[in-house]
């Protein structure tokens, strides 16, 4: 008999072989099921490659900084000593602009942050924020608008005591002619740029170049008419392409803490005088109020006079000054040579209210910084009342109470970090300051302009 292969097999039962049946069964399984998990990640995959990116937080905001001959601003500070005929201004244009490191004094300041700071000196202090800003590019087919970093109101004050029109004009027509040179500029005609100068309107706005005129011609040359011109001081009522940005003063924090320990201090700091008033006289200078203002302290026993003209009384130290704010509650700010003054936003760092005669010493100027309201955070009296004797400033700042006072000071303090300029050494993220202000009311000036 022929033997099964089977015979000694656990199959060797004559029923149906269901193993290989099984077996294959489930390698059959477990390959759909391979196919299917394989299907999943492809899926996945082409997902994923369909979630939409985050849009970018720069859109409309690039700003492209010409890269300029250094004849525009390195090599005027490099020939600081000669930038005005009675002061060497090298110090000044140390530290980013900044000057010198001021150093706590009768713990009038607090312990850091603190320079002594030149005001001629704020676009050497922009353009060096600028260096930090976000959204800067190199391509200037993005760029939404674009910076010129020519230090102008360095370049024109160093000649505005003589009497050579070609060279006061020299680097300004070279600027011009630059400008219209680059196709960046042919392409919205100059709509699209913005460029600072840390003088007053009235210091470049020469029409003629007959007799020795006073200024440069900036703001009168026809290519800068299209463009955004940031100054300390504006001329509102005849130029729409200018806008006011604050004074520096002399804190430039350089983290978040230094800000909110300043607004602690000023918030805490006991003020014994009811006003005060830092300036000199202005006999010589017609319409001036400054005699009838000092007058007013003088015969006070609630305000206390910094008389900048007195040879002991250093206005220009920021101790001096400083120490006088914090003592305030409030602080008159009576027009000098212009309407506005940097005392004014040396006050409002101090914590003290200002008390404001003319409407374009603040106003009409710095309508990205301040209150519609002036109410808010500001007393004006007309300077007119004051000149003609109609008014007493005592009697009409006892008329404040306690509430209104302080509502208005806090209104003061919560402006701070806004009407400074950050250490352009550090990245500050947490803190708005006055460029940022500048820089957002540029970008939509500009993209307003070339919707038009």
């Amino acid at each position: 008999m022929e033997k099964s292969v089977f015979k000694t097999s656990l199959f060797s039962s004559n029923k149906p072989l269901l193993f290989p049946s099984l077996f294959s069964l489930s390698l059959l399984l477990f390959f759909l099921l391979f196919l299917s998990q394989s299907s999943d990640r492809q899926n996945l995959n082409s997902l994923s490659f369909a979630v939409p990116t985050a849009p970018d937080r720069c859109t409309g905001r690039y700003i492209y900084v010409y890269d300029l001959p250094n004849k525009f601003n390195l090599d005027i500070l490099r020939d600081c000593n000669k930038l005005l005929p009675w002061k060497d201004m090298c110090p000044f244009v140390s530290n980013s602009g900044l000057g010198p490191q001021l150093i706590n004094v009768q713990s009038v300041l607090t312990e850091s942050g603190w320079h002594v700071t030149n005001q001629w000196v704020l676009e050497v202090i922009f353009h060096n924020r600028m260096k930090q800003y976000d959204c800067l590019t190199t391509n200037s087919t993005e760029a939404n608008a674009f910076f010129v970093p020519y230090y102008v109101g360095l370049d024109t004050g160093r000649h505005l005591w003589g009497n050579n029109m070609t060279e006061r004009d020299s680097l300004l027509n070279e600027l011009s002619k630059y400008l219209q040179s680059r196709p960046e500029w042919e392409v919205h005609g100059g709509k699209d740029h913005f460029i600072l100068s840390g003088r007053a309107t009235w210091d470049l706005r020469r029409e003629s170049d007959e007799g020795n005129q006073w200024g440069g011609k900036l703001l009168t040359l026809p290519e800068v008419k299209n463009m955004t011109v940031l100054l300390i001081e504006s001329c509102p009522w005849e130029s729409e392409n200018e806008f006011a940005i604050p004074y520096p003063t002399n804190f430039h924090p350089s983290n978040e803490t230094q800000v909110i320990n300043w607004q602690n201090k000023v918030r805490s700091t006991s003020r014994p005088w009811l006003f005060s008033f830092a300036g000199a006289r202005r006999p010589g200078q017609s319409g001036s109020i400054r005699d009838q203002v000092s007058d007013q302290c003088l015969k006070s026993t609630r305000c206390k006079l910094l008389d900048c003209a007195a040879p002991e009384n250093d206005c220009n130290s920021p101790i001096s000054t400083m120490s006088l704010f914090q003592n305030s509650i409030f602080c008159l700010q009576p027009p000098g040579d212009t309407p506005t003054r940097r005392s004014a936003f040396d006050s409002m760092l101090a914590g003290c209210i200002p008390v404001f005669f003319s409407p374009h010493s603040a106003y009409t100027q710095y309508k990205w910084y301040l209150p519609a309201n002036y109410t808010e955070y500001s007393v004006y009296i007309s300077e007119d009342d004051v000149r003609e004797g109609n008014v007493n400033i005592e009697e009409v700042l006892l008329r404040y109470n306690e509430d209104q006072v302080r509502d208005m000071k806090n209104m003061v303090i919560s402006m701070i970090p806004k009407l400074i300029y950050k250490d352009p050494r550090y990245k500050l993220d947490n803190v708005r300051d006055a460029f940022d202000v500048a820089i957002n009311g540029v970008i939509e000036r500009v993209n307003s302009k070339i919707r038009e």
